[in-house]
C-alpha cells in the first residue's frame, strides 16, 4: 500500500519533511532562535528605513520556488535585505504615530506563543491560555475602575476593538426599541468629538449608520455641554456616544466625566477609545484626566501601544460583558459545542472567531514584572513629555500646538511650510537620527514627538531640537 491509499507516509519523504523533528528541523530551530536571541538582546538596533520595490527587488532577488531555497539563505536575506528596510519601531528614537516598545519578556514570551500551538478562540480548545487572558484583563478592567464583573478579549487592534464595542452598542439599542415595542430608527448614530480617531468613521462605514461628529473645545476636549445638543437632536437614534482617551495627535483627553454624567438624564451606550492613552491612568500623573472611565459599557486600550505589548494586540473590556457576547456569538452546527455551553470563549465578544492568544504576552510581562514597573514607566514618559515641551518653550522660533497631557508633544518652527518639515524629517531618518514624521492640525504643519519607549531620554530629543 502506498500513502495516496491512506497510509501513513514514510519518515523523510516531502510529505513529512516541513511537519516531522529531522536535522533540517533542528538546524532551522536553531539558527531562527539565534537570531532572535541576538535581536531580543541587542542593543543598538538602527532606526533603519524603507526602500524601494524596485531596489528590493534587486537585492532580495526570487527567494520562493519549487525547491526551496533552506533555512540558512532565507533567514540571511530577511536579516541583511528585509529587515533593514523595516523601520524598527522600538527604537528609542522613533517617535511618530505611536511607536512599540515591547518589554524583553513580552518579546519573549510571544516566542513560546507561537511554539505551544495554542488556539485562543474558545474555553474548549485553550481554557488556560484564556484564563491568562482574562487575569489580565480584569487587572485593565480594575484600573479603570471597571466592575470585577466586567470583561472581554483582546483582539488585533484599536479599529477591531472600536468596531466590535459599537456592534455590541448598537445590539444593545435595537433590543431596547424591541422591548418596548417603539420603531427602529431610520439611521442609528453614533456621538463622537470631531477629533475623534479615523476607525471610529471607519466602524461607522461598516456598520452603515451616522456619524455625528461634535466641535470640542478650543484645546480639545470634547465636553458633556456638547454633547447634550446631539443627544437632544438625534435623541433615540444615538447608540453610543464616543469619548476619546488620548487622541493619537495630541494625546487629548475628553472630559469623561462630564459625558458620563449625561447617562442621568439620557439613555446612550459610552464607550471610551482609549487605543493610545488610557494607558495613562497607571500613572499618578495624569490619572485624575480620566474621571468618569468607571461609569462606560465598554472601554479599549492597546497594549502594543503603551502597556508595552509586541504588534499586535487590543484590550476590548464590556461593563457587561453579555452585551458582547449576544452581539457577537456566531452560530453554526459544527460550533455548537462551543455555544452550548456558559464556557467564556475569547470569539463570543468580538468581530472574530478563529484567534491568536494575543494576551498572553502582556499576561506575561505583567506577572513576571508586577504593575508598579509598568506604572513608573508609564510616567517616565508623561514626564518626560513635560521636560521637552518646556524646553520648546524657551526656544527662540519653536512654539507649542498645545500644553501636552500625555506623553505627544506638538510644536511648530516660526516659518517653516509643510516642505520644511517633510525636508527635515526625511534628513532625520537618512541620517538614522530619528523618525520623525510631520503631522498638522487647522491646515497647519507641524512637527510631533510621541514618546511610549522608556529609554528614550531627554538628551535625544534636545539632540532632534537642535537639527531644526
Amino acid at each position: 500500500m502506498n500513502a495516496a491509499r491512506g497510509t501513513t507516509p514514510a519518515a523523510g519523504t516531502q510529505t513529512t519533511r516541513m511537519h516531522e523533528v529531522s536535522k533540517e528541523t533542528s538546524d532551522i530551530v536553531d539558527v531562527v532562535l539565534e537570531y532572535s536571541r541576538r535581536r531580543i538582546l541587542s542593543s543598538d538596533t538602527p532606526l533603519d528605513k524603507p526602500l524601494s520595490a524596485a531596489e528590493l527587488d534587486r537585492l532580495a532577488g526570487r527567494s520562493i520556488d519549487e525547491k526551496g531555497i533552506g533555512a540558512t539563505r532565507a533567514l540571511a536575506l530577511f536579516e541583511h535585505v528585509l529587515a533593514p528596510a523595516c523601520i524598527t519601531t522600538d527604537h528609542p528614537q522613533y517617535l511618530s504615530f505611536i511607536p512599540s516598545a515591547p518589554t524583553k519578556a513580552a518579546i519573549s514570551f510571544d516566542l513560546v506563543v507561537s511554539a505551544s500551538a495554542l488556539y485562543g478562540g474558545s474555553w474548549l480548545e485553550g481554557a488556560g491560555a484564556v484564563f491568562a487572558e482574562n487575569e489580565a484583563l480584569g487587572w485593565l478592567a480594575h484600573e479603570f475602575g471597571l466592575p470585577p464583573t466586567s470583561g472581554g478579549v483582546f483582539v488585533q487592534g484599536g479599529t477591531l476593538g472600536n468596531l466590535s464595542a459599537l456592534v455590541a452598542a448598537r445590539e444593545r439599542a435595537r433590543l431596547r426599541v424591541t422591548e418596548r415595542g417603539e420603531e427602529q430608527p431610520r439611521r442609528w448614530v453614533i456621538v463622537c468629538s470631531a477629533e475623534a480617531h479615523s476607525s471610529i468613521a471607519s466602524a461607522a462605514r461598516v456598520m452603515d449608520v451616522e456619524v455625528v461628529p461634535v466641535a470640542p473645545r478650543s484645546d480639545g476636549m470634547l465636553t458633556g455641554e456638547a454633547v447634550r445638543g446631539a443627544l437632544v437632536e438625534h435623541g433615540a437614534s444615538v447608540l453610543a456616544v464616543v469619548a476619546t482617551g488620548g487622541s493619537t495627535n495630541f494625546g487629548v483627553v475628553d472630559d469623561i466625566a462630564s459625558i458620563a454624567a449625561l447617562k442621568d438624564e439620557f439613555e446612550f451606550w459610552l464607550h471610551v477609545d482609549g487605543a493610545y492613552g488610557l494607558a495613562a491612568m497607571l500613572s499618578p500623573l495624569a490619572r485624575h484626566r480620566f474621571a468618569g472611565v468607571e461609569r462606560a459599557d465598554s472601554v479599549i486600550v492597546d497594549p502594543h501601544k503603551w502597556l508595552f505589548a509586541p504588534f499586535d494586540a487590543c484590550a476590548l473590556i464590556y461593563r457587561d460583558p453579555e452585551s458582547g457576547r449576544r452581539a457577537h456569538t456566531q452560530h453554526a452546527e459544527y460550533l455548537d459545542t462551543l455555544t452550548e455551553t456558559s464556557d467564556w470563549s475569547p470569539s463570543d465578544y468580538a468581530a472574530h472567531l478563529t484567534r491568536r492568544a494575543r494576551g498572553l504576552p502582556l499576561w506575561f510581562s505583567l506577572a513576571t514584572y508586577g504593575g508598579q514597573a509598568y506604572r513608573d514607566a508609564v510616567t517616565h514618559s508623561i514626564q518626560l513629555a513635560l521636560d521637552i515641551a518646556a524646553e520648546i518653550e524657551k526656544r527662540p522660533g519653536l512654539s507649542l500646538v498645545r500644553d501636552p497631557q500625555l506623553s505627544v508633544v506638538v510644536f511648530e518652527r516660526d516659518g517653516w511650510a509643510k516642505a520644511d518639515y517633510d525636508a527635515w524629517s526625511a534628513r532625520l531618518l537618512e541620517s538614522q537620527h530619528a523618525f520623525v514624521t510631520p503631522s498638522s492640525h487647522a491646515g497647519r504643519p507641524n512637527a510631533r514627538f510621541a514618546i511610549i519607549n522608556p529609554l528614550t531620554t531627554f538628551e535625544q530629543l534636545v539632540g532632534i531640537l537642535d537639527t531644526m
